[in-house]
């Protein structure tokens, strides 16, 4: 399998290119690639690039020789409104459901949530947060990168929604929707999620009235970093591309 980088700048039939300095190094010290070698490239804005390692040493450049339109986004767009969870539990979520086609990820501070961080350290997480869609996207062999967005209080984020021509779903074991008894959305999907100790009826009470239908994915509580792989795996499956 030729090893595919995700590039963040526009790329150009007959550009050379220097790869960023993690994909050099992935290319250079763990692939041990050299000048003659092929590689993939993409820019996130779909497609993918066809190039040719030029270049070895401290960094690594590439030329561009053939363009691909290959895409594989899902025909469904998904956003997950992700409640925060504690630890390092969102690294997992955004890989996994960058993996299973979501189109965008919200992050969501809910009552519950336990993570508090400055805004500084949380923007550096939700730049993190954006690196690994990068690599799951480089992973999964996905060409458009889905954005984690800078994380909005709850009632932020239901005043956005509420304005977005969308499907509205919301995660709740008290829900009393299943998922086999909706009809094929014809506008794009949103997902939220709960924190660990689950939304408080306050919260649930809010996103009822921004338009948000409780949904109930079977008779199991699932923890929060489970619950987001699962529903976009189910939503793939009754509306998507599985």
């Amino acid at each position: 399998m030729i090893p595919r980088f995700h590039c963040p700048f526009p790329l150009a039939p007959g550009a050379q290119v220097e790869l960023p300095e993690q994909a050099a190094h992935h290319a250079l010290k763990v692939l041990r690639m050299k000048a003659g070698d092929c590689v993939i490239l993409f820019d996130g804005r779909g497609g993918e690039w066809l190039a040719e390692i030029v270049g070895a040493g401290g960094t690594a450049r590439a030329a561009l020789r053939e363009f691909s339109e290959r895409d594989c986004e899902s025909p469904l767009q998904v956003t997950l409104a992700q409640a925060l969870p504690a630890s390092d539990k969102m690294d997992w979520v955004v890989e996994k459901c960058v993996e299973l086609g979501v189109a965008a990820i919200q992050p969501v501070a809910a009552k519950r949530s336990v993570i508090r961080l400055s805004a500084e350290r949380m923007a550096r997480r939700v730049a993190h947060w954006n690196a690994i869609a990068s690599s799951a996207c480089e992973q999964c062999g996905r060409n458009r990168v889905p954005i984690v967005a800078p994380v909005l209080d709850l009632p932020q984020y239901l005043a956005s929604a509420r304005a977005q021509n969308a499907t509205r779903l919301i995660l709740s074991p008290e829900g009393t929707t299943a998922l086999r008894t909706l009809g094929r959305p014809d506008t794009p999907v949103i997902v939220m999620i709960g924190p660990e100790g689950g939304w408080e009826e306050g919260e649930l009470q809010a996103a009822r009235t921004a338009g948000f239908q409780a949904l109930k994915l079977g008779p199991r509580v699932l923890r929060t970093e489970t619950a987001g792989a699962a529903v976009l795996a189910a939503l793939q499956t009754q509306w998507g591309d599985f």
